[in-house]
C-alpha cells in the first residue's frame, strides 16, 4: 500500500465521505512525502510551523523545555496522527514546542495555504478536519482533567486503556514525562499493575 493509499483510506474513514479521483490528484500534488531520521526535528522551538504532517510510518514526540532544562512531553504521536504546532501553523507565530522523530519517520506534509484550499475544495477533507477538531478538543479537555484530578495510578490506567500501543513504542522515561510522573513512580505502577 502506498503512502497515499493509507492517507486516502484514513480521510474517507474519518470523514465518512468518498474522495473523487480529482480530490486524490489534488492531494497527491500538494502533500509532499518527507522522511526524517530518528532524533531529527520536524519542528524546533522558535521556528514558525510552516507544515502540517500526516504520519505514514514512525513516531514522534511534541515537547517543551522549561527554564531548568527539564523536558515536558505534551504529545506522543504514531501512524495516522497529525504533526504540527497548530497555533504556530495557523497564526504563523514562533513555536514554543519541539517536534522530534523518535523512530525513522515518514510523513506527508503540506502548507497552511494548501490546507485552506483542501478545506474549501474537498468535502471529505473538510469533514475529516471537523471530526479531528472535535476529537482534539475532547482529548485536550480530558488530558487537562486527567492531569488535574487523576491520581498517578489513574493516569497510568487511563493510558493503558486508551493507548496501549504507547507501552510498546515509547521508552518508559518518555511515558513518565507524558503522564507527568517520575520514572520511578511509573516503574512502581507498572510493577503493581502486572501483579
Amino acid at each position: 500500500m502506498s503512502n497515499f493509499e493509507a492517507f486516502f483510506d484514513y480521510i474517507q474513514e474519518i470523514s465518512g465521505k468518498p474522495l473523487s479521483e480529482d480530490d486524490e490528484q489534488l492531494l497527491m500534488a500538494h502533500f509532499k512525502p518527507k522522511k526524517f531520521r530518528k532524533r531529527q526535528y520536524f519542528l524546533q522551538e522558535g521556528d514558525v510551523c510552516k507544515y502540517i504532517g500526516f504520519i505514514v510510518k514512525g513516531s514522534a514526540r511534541t515537547y517543551t523545555v522549561d527554564d531548568k532544562g527539564h523536558e515536558h512531553i505534551l504529545k506522543l504521536s504514531l501512524e495516522n496522527w497529525w504533526l504540527a504546532d497548530f497555533e504556530s501553523f495557523y497564526k504563523l507565530t514562533p513555536s514554543r514546542f519541539n517536534i522530534e522523530a523518535l523512530e525513522n519517520l515518514e510523513v506527508l506534509q503540506s502548507t497552511n495555504a494548501q490546507i485552506e484550499e483542501f478545506l474549501k475544495d474537498i468535502p471529505a477533507f473538510s469533514a475529516m478536519a471537523n471530526v479531528i477538531s472535535q476529537n482534539n478538543t475532547i482529548a485536550t479537555q480530558k488530558r487537562m482533567q486527567t492531569a488535574m484530578s487523576y491520581t498517578a495510578e489513574e493516569r497510568y490506567e487511563d493510558l493503558i486503556s486508551n493507548y496501549p500501543q504507547f507501552l510498546q513504542r515509547f521508552p518508559q522515561n518518555m511515558i513518565a514525562s507524558y503522564l507527568g510522573l517520575s520514572p520511578e513512580t511509573l516503574s512502581r505502577l507498572k510493577k503493581n499493575s502486572s501483579k
